[in-house]
């Protein structure tokens, strides 16, 4: 009798194949929509490819190399401006949230510059370093830096009073203090940090390589623009799309793995 009933692990990829399909149905009915408004005339095709289409110019397209090519430098630029300016951002939220007087000090000037805008910026970033690598990656540095600066910030700040006054009976060092107490209870809004801080690296890495770039899928993007390859232009939008999903669901895979002990509402 033991042996007819599920086991915990087929319970649990029967939930995550409900969910995926359930996900995917929003998806899969814009996609059928739209094909079939496309196969009926009721918008240009010049305008608006029918899926089929854009999937025969992403076939082509991955078949000669060019999407390998400009999705590889795009990826390195991305992860590379991230971990720059998110690093930065979880050490400056750790220096700022542990003390009033880097907060002091500090904070009104990252605040201030947290409000200006990155398309703002962006000439003057061109015109100090030019149309090469580093500047692209500030940008998305500068980018990334903020989302994983202020959640951090607040996860310290968030942190309970009583635990410090246990880690002071305890005689924890500053150390401790940090590793042992801080980033814990801090864990919930630096992963947040973490994800948002991914997600607007993708978008300023769109930013950096439409303003000015020879290689990238935000080249890619603009070239197939020019040339009316509007396929081409809908398959770099729908890769800019899976990359952010991706990025996303492993943080989520990082929460469920990292945040075990903590009993949160689920829906």
């Amino acid at each position: 009798m033991q042996g007819n009933k599920p086991s915990l692990i087929d319970k649990t990829g029967n939930v995550k194949l409900k969910r995926l399909l359930v996900g995917s149905l929003l998806p899969v009915l814009a996609l059928v929509l739209w094909q079939s408004a496309v196969e009926l005339s009721f918008v240009s095709p010049l305008l608006f490819p029918a899926p089929s289409s854009i999937f025969v110019d992403f076939w082509t397209i991955i078949t000669t190399g060019e999407l390998t090519h400009h999705l590889q430098i795009s990826v390195l630029r991305a992860l590379t401006g991230f971990a720059i300016g998110g690093s930065l951002g979880l050490a400056f939220g750790l220096l700022v949230g542990f003390s009033k007087r880097s907060e002091a000090m500090l904070d009104p000037t990252i605040q201030m510059l947290r409000t200006v805008p990155l398309l703002a910026i962006t000439p003057l970033f061109i015109l100090w370093f030019g149309f090469g690598e580093l500047s692209k990656i500030l940008l998305i540095s500068m980018g990334a830096f903020f989302p994983m600066y202020v959640n951090t910030f607040l996860g310290v700040r968030n942190v309970d009073s009583k635990l410090f006054d246990v880690a002071r009976v305890l005689e924890f060092s500053k150390f401790h203090q940090i590793t042992k107490l801080m980033l814990p209870a801090a864990m919930p809004n630096i992963l947040l940090g973490l994800r948002l801080s991914l997600s607007v690296s993708w978008l300023c890495l769109v930013v950096a390589e439409l303003m000015g770039a020879d290689q990238g899928i935000g080249f890619m993007i603009q070239d197939a623009r020019a040339y009316m390859r509007t396929g081409v232009v809908f398959v770099g939008i729908f890769i800019f799309a899976i990359g952010g999903k991706v990025t996303d669901s492993f943080v989520r895979l990082l929460e469920t793995r990292l945040l075990k002990w903590q009993d949160s509402f689920k829906g």
